[in-house]
C-alpha cells in the first residue's frame, strides 16, 4: 500500500519508521545468510522483487475517489519468508516513491511495515501452517497471497486511522471502520484474483522447474507430486 507524502502526522512517520527499521535490519541478516548459502536462489529473489513492483504498481480506481493494487507479497513470503520480503519490499517502494510517485519518503516506513511486513507476516504464518497439511499446494498458495494483501490494507486503514493528518471522523475506531470500508471493496476482489494469478504462476513451476521449490524447501516434493496430479486431472 502507498500512504502519499503529508498524509500521516510527523510523529507518526515516526513511530513507522522506528517499528520498520529493526525488522529491515533483521531482514538484511537474513539476505546475507540465503546469499552465502545458496546463490542459485539468487534469481528467484530477483523474480519474486519483479513480481512485487509490478503488481504493486498497478494503480485500480475505488468508487471513493482513491486507488488500489495488489501487493506481489505472496510469492516472496512463501519463498524466502516475511523478513527477507521486507527488504525486497522496502526497495521497491524506495523506486516506487522516488521514480513513480507511489507513496512518499516520510511515509516509507509505515508503507513498508503493512506492505512489507504485516502482509507478508500474515501470508507466512499461513503458509507455515498449511505447508504439511493435507491442504492442496494450490489452495496454500492462494489463501496465503490473498491474506498477505487484505492484511496489508486492514494495517493501512488501521495507520491512517491513527495518523492521518485529515482522519475521517474524530474518532479512530470509527475512522478505522470507515477507512477499511473504503478499501475493502476493491480489494476484497483484487486479493482473490492475485490468489488465483499466484496459484497458476506455482502451476506453471511445477509443471516446468519443480526441483527449484524443492531444492529451496518450499514444498515437500510429495506435496509437488499430488499438485502435479491436480493439475493433470484424471
Amino acid at each position: 500500500m502507498h500512504i502519499m507524502e503529508g498524509y500521516l502526522s510527523l510523529q507518526w512517520c515516526i513511530v513507522w519508521w522506528l517499528f520498520a527499521l529493526p525488522c529491515l535490519a533483521y531482514g538484511v541478516l537474513h539476505l546475507k545468510k540465503v546469499m552465502d548459502a545458496d546463490r542459485e536462489a539468487l534469481p528467484l529473489l530477483g523474480v519474486t522483487g519483479g513480481f512485487i513492483f509490478l503488481l504493486s504498481s498497478l494503480k485500480l480506481p475505488t468508487p471513493f475517489g482513491s486507488s488500489s493494487h495488489p501487493t506481489g507479497t505472496g510469492l516472496s513470503a512463501i519463498c524466502f519468508g516475511p523478513w527477507i520480503t521486507s527488504v525486497v519490499c522496502a526497495i521497491v517502494l524506495l523506486f516506487q516513491a522516488l521514480f513513480l510517485a507511489h507513496g512518499g519518503l516520510s511515509t516509507l516506513g509505515a508503507n513498508t511495515v503493512s506492505m512489507g511486513i504485516i502482509g507478508p507476516l500474515v501470508g507466512y504464518t499461513m503458509y507455515r501452517l498449511l505447508k504439511n497439511t493435507s491442504v492442496s499446494m494450490y489452495t496454500t498458495v492462494f489463501l496465503v497471497t490473498a491474506f498477505a494483501d487484505l492484511s496489508t490494507y486492514v494495517v493501512t486503514s488501521f495507520q491512517l486511522a491513527l495518523g492521518a493528518v485529515h482522519p475521517a471522523t474524530g474518532n479512530v475506531v470509527s475512522s478505522f471502520i470507515v477507512f477499511l470500508g473504503i478499501f475493502a471493496i476493491t480489494q476484497i476482489p483484487i486479493a482473490i484474483v492475485e490468489g488465483i494469478v499466484l496459484a497458476l504462476v506455482f502451476k506453471y513451476i511445477v509443471q516446468l522447474k519443480p526441483d527449484i521449490l524443492i531444492h529451496l524447501n518450499i514444498f515437500s516434493e510429495e506435496t509437488i507430486n499430488a499438485a502435479r496430479r491436480e493439475a493433470d486431472g484424471p
